[in-house]
């Protein structure tokens, strides 16, 4: 029983991180109804620089996430002028859902981002060559333990910064479906989300509106990256490809577009994980999240919908 505790407690932490990288995916999808395949490389080149400056010119932890965060949000700028910006058009919709592929506008900006993927993944190999390069850690090297059980001979560990992301990703999460349900601003990039023409009618910036929407989706992508990487204290050029297909993961399972929804898609993916590692293997864990990409896929009414 304890393991079976501690198994589910683990994924509830790396869901934590999941939640974290598909929030800005998913708020992406929802400002433009377009899938943004360059969502992970923008992430992992600003990721890039944070670490070149760590590890050419010694710079302090604050700089390196500043830096992080402001890259991201520069270079989902060139992605959006050169991917989405020509191609924006009111999606295709049934039963409040966009059709994928019903304007060959939708492929021809999926064709493009995944290009800007290509190109800015190889940026960042060329900027740092190595394999592994080191990055800031703010990892705790100490855990806690929380006695369970009849006489507290069993105990859960808990990682503190493990834990710290997880409850910033729910904070995060919340108070961003908060923002979009009660404030005007929030409102207004719904508006534009939901019906296009409409917003455009009644007087709304909407090409302003969904550039910046893009813009601070992507500017969370580099809020992820330095929590995530932060831990981890390295960077690989695999990372861009594990913040895409993690996010993607917990935004199919949460409902593309739902802020509410990436929160469970990402803690039941991690849940999901953690269990199919302690039973198969890491190989086995693998093999187990293209399922669940899979099923979610073909039974997309399934997966678990949230406020927007």
């Amino acid at each position: 029983m304890i393991d079976f505790l501690q198994t589910t407690l683990d994924g509830l932490l790396d869901g934590g991180s999941y939640a974290l990288v598909g929030l800005g995916l998913s708020l992406t999808f929802g400002s433009l109804r377009r899938l943004n395949l360059a969502y992970g490389a923008t992430a992992m080149l600003a990721a890039y620089l944070g670490a070149w400056l760590h590890i050419h010119h010694q710079a302090p932890v604050w700089l390196v996430a500043l830096t992080v965060v402001l890259a991201a949000t520069l270079i989902s700028l060139y992605v959006e002028r050169l991917c989405f910006a020509a191609t924006r058009n009111e999606a295709t919709v049934s039963r409040g859902a966009p059709i994928a592929g019903s304007d060959g506008r939708e492929v021809v900006a999926l064709a493009s981002s995944f290009a800007l993927w290509m190109q800015l993944e190889q940026l960042a190999v060329n900027l740092l060559p190595r394999h592994l390069n080191a990055f800031p850690s703010l990892a705790v090297e100490q855990n806690w333990f929380l006695a369970w059980g009849s006489g507290g001979h069993s105990e859960l560990m808990i990682r503190p910064d493990r834990l710290v992301l997880a409850l910033s990703a729910v904070a995060l999460t919340l108070g961003l479906a908060h923002w979009l349900e009660r404030s005007r601003a929030g409102l207004s990039w719904r508006a534009v989300s939901q019906h296009r023409t409409a917003a455009h009618l009644v007087g709304m910036p909407v090409a302003r509106l969904q550039s910046l929407g893009f813009a601070a989706a992507c500017a969370l992508s580099g809020v992820a990256a330095f929590a995530v990487l932060s831990l981890d204290g390295q960077v690989t050029p695999m990372f861009g490809m594990w913040v895409l297909f993690k996010g993607l993961v917990a935004a199919m399972i949460g409902g593309l577009g739902s802020v509410r929804g990436v929160l469970w898609g990402g803690l039941l993916l991690g849940v999901v994980e953690a269990h199919a590692q302690s039973l198969l293997g890491a190989q086995g864990r693998e093999f187990v999240t293209y399922a669940v990409l899979f099923a979610v896929l073909v039974w997309p009414r399934r997966t678990l919908k949230g406020a927007a």
